[in-house]
């Protein structure tokens, strides 16, 4: 954890410290106080060669670099000088200081030359040394490899010092006597999280890391030039983004985008894949957990259950699928090399279950209690039994990690890396010593550096490039474990990323549920991205990437949804009836199934009856539509609020989604009201429908007869001629053959055909989304359909002589109220 810290301590000063980058310092302390006297150096120094690499009696050594006054201001008189030590370093605690102080602090000065081109602002000027091992008067210890410092200082006018620059040469004796040190590698490819769902990238920088030059391909190229044994770590997720580039076209969309940017099929993925799969083929790999989560974290937080999801076959097979082969080795690397018990038992429960080792921090542990100088095996206890650990050198590390990112630090880097191990080789030169060396997940080297380090492992006479394997199988060394300082937590996640990740995982738990058939769409691995370690140095691209996923969840799963009206509302004409309910699946590819739950907020008004079971669960295919009619009780009239839910079938009421909140309107007469004026209208239309037969009669009967009209009073007091009438005789036309007439010669009052014309038009009303059916108001509308009847029907007309119309009988009485008519 402490590589972290110092990691985002020299980040913040890169840009200061760009032309000449510190060796890795021994403490956070001594690193501050480096970088800040470089940061004040008016003049900036950078190495470019030093040669050979490795010193003997005889050789000829050459330094070079260059220098650049970046004081703002003219530096007249500028001369720079070698500085050295003709001692040898005697521990590796000594180089620390050396490496961390001035290069004024070595006692011999050797030559001096002028800078006079850097005495103008900004501008860089070359400079070189030759010498020679004699000149230096470098000497080799009693057959054991010697490191010395050697620095270049820069002087002004004054003759003060405004800058320099510290390395390390490593002088070899003609005669060895000590044992190389076993040096295992690991390669790690691993680092930032590309993606938030399966299909979106969060930008494209993945697809500059796999081009040429790029991050992973100087990676994958260093491990192709060498022969030094290489132990791959390899994120699932990292080769996942990669195969998903190289398969098809992608969409990068960043976080707060409404639109992506579709992109090409990666060529430059597809090689990349293609050389990283040729480079590791005779090499062992073991998988990290998909996405390396933060299980320090996880476990913190007790949701250890995403450590195990992490480690599962579907999610780190992925590599297999790629490599086309398994991983066959067997370590667990928690993030920065740190972890507790509760982590370790986690780890050795997912990861160890077979054997294998973990990989750790030299950091974590204490020296052998028997002052026996550290090797790189120990074990630790688990409460699966004790598990054999490799750790790797912490030091080595840092300076592998952070002091190679540009050619001048990785120059510095190369220098530290070969005096280290020297020096561990010189420690005790009759012990077999054993190294791991580790760097970090997203190790970003120069160009040339990784395959230079590798190289000169293999090529070093005080080194043996041995396989990872063969040191784990070493005899381990008791080492105490110091566990898991407190003090780490704050480079961890955070607790609320970590409980907003847990939120968006409910939600997706819910919606994996409902999903079935072959699901297509899968948010456990964009979950385990979420929770990787690599959002520990970017708090606030982790903000944004949850928000996006979060946001990219919540559509997929409004896309399974009750369809409502945009007012939200439904009429329900009378005490009982049906709601309709509308459930719809947008998804273009995934079936689903849900339970479909309405529920009144005030039940003692408005009682809501169930579906059958097999109504209730609904499954529909993508773009599939389903209808279901909920029953209803109103006790009155009013507006009363309903909640729709979808649920997931089969747990115990667990909702999917918000559901829905819809507002029913009972107005219980509304119904009767419409039954009321139906049967005023079949009243009417009725008299007009006898009228009409009357009339028609009437035509029929003058045209059967002498022409004569009929017309005359047919009262008492009128004299007649005693012979029929030219009308019809008898007592007039039956009532079977006239509709609506109840008795001869009278026709039926309104009130008496209400109630068949209200009974026809009482059926229940059409059913149509946004209305309720009615089921009890059309039984008592007929009884209130005879109001009307007192202004309709020639029962209360009356005659020519003033009398009412019922007193004249017979055919001659209604034909002369039909000439009446026709006259007017």
């Amino acid at each position: 954890m402490r590589t972290v810290k110092r990691a985002v301590a020299l980040a913040a000063l890169l840009p200061c410290m760009a032309m000449a980058a510190p060796a890795a310092p021994a403490s956070p302390a001594s690193a501050h106080a480096s970088t800040r006297a470089r940061a004040k150096a008016q003049v900036a120094m950078a190495l470019t060669k030093v040669d050979p690499k490795t010193v003997t009696a005889g050789s000829r050594i050459a330094i070079s670099g260059l220098a650049m006054n970046r004081s703002g201001h003219q530096l007249p008189g500028l001369t720079v000088r070698l500085r050295y030590s003709a001692q040898p370093v005697t521990s590796r605690s000594q180089l620390d200081q050396f490496a961390a102080g001035a290069a004024n602090a070595l006692p011999n000065i050797g030559e001096e030359k002028r800078l006079p081109g850097a005495a103008t602002p900004g501008v860089k000027q070359s400079w070189t040394f030759a010498t020679t091992a004699r000149k230096l008067a470098l000497r080799a210890p009693a057959g054991t490899p010697g490191v010395y410092p050697v620095g270049v200082e820069v002087l002004n006018s004054a003759r003060q010092v405004v800058g320099g620059i510290t390395t390390f040469v490593t002088f070899m004796p003609k005669e060895r006597h000590f044992n190389p040190v076993a040096v295992g590698w690991v390669m790690p490819l691993a680092g930032e999280i590309h993606r938030t769902n399966d299909r979106t990238f969060l930008n494209d920088d993945l697809g500059k890391a796999v081009a040429p030059g790029g991050r992973l391909s100087r990676l994958v190229d260093a491990a192709s030039g060498t022969a030094t044994p290489l132990t791959w770590a390899i994120d699932p997720a990292l080769l996942d983004d990669v195969r998903q580039m190289a398969s098809g076209d992608y969409t990068v969309r960043a976080p707060g985008d409404t639109k992506g940017v579709r992109k090409k099929k990666s060529a430059a993925a597809a090689a990349w894949l293609a050389a990283l799969k040729k480079a590791a083929e005779k090499d062992p790999y073991f998988t990290l957990p998909y996405a390396d989560p933060d299980v320090v974290a996880l476990v913190r937080r007790k949701t250890p259950r995403d450590i195990g999801v992490a480690f599962d076959e579907r999610n780190t097979g992925v590599a297999t699928q790629v490599l086309g082969r398994a991983a066959n080795a067997h370590v667990a690397w928690p993030p920065s090399g740190a972890a507790g018990p509760g982590t370790v038992d986690q780890l050795a429960k997912s990861a160890l279950k077979d054997g294998g080792a973990f990989l750790m921090s030299s950091s974590q542990f204490q020296n052998p209690a028997t002052g026996a100088l550290p090797n790189a095996t120990t074990t630790l206890p688990t409460h699966y039994g004790a598990k054999r650990t490799l750790l790797y050198d912490e030091k080595i590390n840092q300076i592998v990690s952070e002091g190679s990112r540009s050619a001048s630090g990785g120059l510095l880097a190369e220098q530290r890396f070969l005096a280290e191990t020297a020096m561990i080789a010189a420690e005790a030169p009759n012990r077999q010593r054993t190294l791991v060396v580790a760097p970090d997940r997203n190790w970003d080297p120069a160009d040339g550096v990784a395959k230079n380090l590798l190289k000169y492992t293999k090529r070093a006479s005080w080194l043996n490039d041995v396989p990872l394997g063969k040191i784990e199988s070493a005899e381990p060394q008791g080492r105490v474990f110091n566990g898991y300082s407190d003090d780490y937590q704050q480079y961890e996640l955070g607790d609320a990323h970590l409980s907003e990740v847990q939120a968006i995982s409910r939600q997706a738990a819910a919606f994996q549920a409902v999903l079935v058939g072959p699901t297509k769409i899968s948010y456990e691995r964009a979950l385990l991205r979420l929770q990787s370690a690599a959002w520990r140095t970017s708090p606030r691209q982790a903000r944004a990437a949850r928000r996006q996923l979060e946001d990219e969840l919540a559509s997929d799963m409004g896309r399974v949804r009750i369809v409502t009206t945009k007012s939200k509302r439904v009429l329900m004409g009378g005490s009982s009836g049906r709601l309709p309910v509308l459930v719809e699946n947008r998804l273009s590819d995934q079936s689903v199934k849900v339970r479909l739950v309405a529920t009144s907020e005030n039940s003692a008004k408005l009682r809501l009856g169930t579906l059958a079971a097999e109504d209730a669960v609904i499954e529909l295919a993508p773009g599939e539509r389903a209808q279901r009619w909920i029953p209803a009780q109103a006790a009155g009239n009013g507006n009363f609020h309903v909640q729709l839910e979808l649920r997931i079938p089969g747990s115990n009421g667990r909702t999917y989604g918000s559901g829905e909140s819809i507002t029913v309107n009972v107005n219980g007469y509304g119904r009767l009201a419409l039954l009321i004026t139906g049967g005023g209208l079949a009243v009417l239309f009725v008299g007009v429908g006898v009228r009409a037969i009357r009339a028609r009669r009437r035509r029929k009967a003058e045209a059967a007869g002498d022409g004569s009209t009929g017309m005359g009073s047919a009262g008492a007091g009128e004299p007649g001629s005693g012979l029929p009438g030219p009308g019809f005789p008898g007592a007039g036309i039956p009532a079977a053959e006239l509709p609506g007439v109840s008795g001869p010669g009278q026709p039926a009052g309104p009130g008496i055909s209400a109630g068949p014309a209200a009974g026809a038009s009482a059926g229940p009303a059409a059913e149509a989304p946004g209305t309720a059916g009615s089921g009890s108001a059309a039984g008592t509308a007929a009884p209130q359909a005879t109001g009307p009847a007192e202004s309709t029907g020639p029962a209360e007309s009356t005659g020519a002589g003033g009398l009412p119309e019922p007193a004249a009988d017979g055919q001659a009485g209604w034909r002369a109220e039909h000439r009446r008519r026709d006259g007017d």
